[in-house]
């Protein structure tokens, strides 16, 4: 069986790979980070010299990374769950659920802390939103097999624990070894995901 068409999952791969390398070769990742990231903190007045609009900078943050495996990891769960989930609600409608889950996940970092002045970096909110588009699409649901509405509903209930269980105990360990997870990123962007992705999939089978 051929793997569905891509092009706009491995399109945008393809170019937060691209903008990663240079920025890397050039030097100006660390300055990229300060001026692109998106800190929680410049919500509520605080001043970041240099940085992109504060509005703009939930989607340059997507093109950011902490490094090589930060990017990998990103870019193969992107791959994997994006080429299915397009094939589901179209090109336009991948855009729409990554851009959303990029901004859910902001909104949601800034609501866990909305103080914090550290940039967030990391397409991992916005690709939380696809993975939970995957999750909803080809997941199988949890019995009910009698009643296929509750069925879906305990199904959408159970992954949202399961993403966001596993989030918070990522966030524990990493957190230990000094390592930031935006876990609040990580949530928003996947309750995006699963409130949006059927109502994009309705409006693609619309003649």
């Amino acid at each position: 069986m051929r793997p569905p068409t891509s092009r706009c999952t491995n399109a945008i791969a393809v170019g937060t790979a691209a903008i990663f390398f240079l920025l890397f070769l050039l030097g100006w990742s660390d300055a990229a980070d300060v001026a692109g990231g998106f800190v929680p903190a410049r919500l509520i007045g605080f001043e970041v010299p240099g940085a992109l609009p504060v509005w703009i900078t939930p989607l340059s943050a997507t093109l950011l990374h902490g490094g090589v495996v930060h990017l990998g990891f990103n870019m193969l769960m992107l791959v994997f769950c994006g080429r299915m989930v397009e094939a589901a609600i179209g090109p336009v409608g991948l855009v729409i659920l990554y851009i959303v889950g990029a901004y859910a996940a902001a909104g949601m970092q800034f609501l866990v802390n909305p103080a914090d002045g550290t940039p967030m970096i990391g397409a991992s909110g916005a690709i939380s939103a696809v993975f939970a588009g995957y999750a909803l699409l080809f997941g199988r649901p949890r019995g009910f097999a009698s009643h296929p509405k509750l069925g879906g509903a305990v199904n959408v209930l159970w992954l949202a624990a399961a993403w966001i269980g596993v989030q918070y105990l990522m966030g524990f360990a990493f957190g230990g070894m000094g390592m930031a997870i935006a876990t609040g990123a990580h949530v928003g962007g996947f309750l995006a995901g699963l409130l949006i992705t059927r109502p994009l999939l309705t409006m693609r089978k619309k003649p």
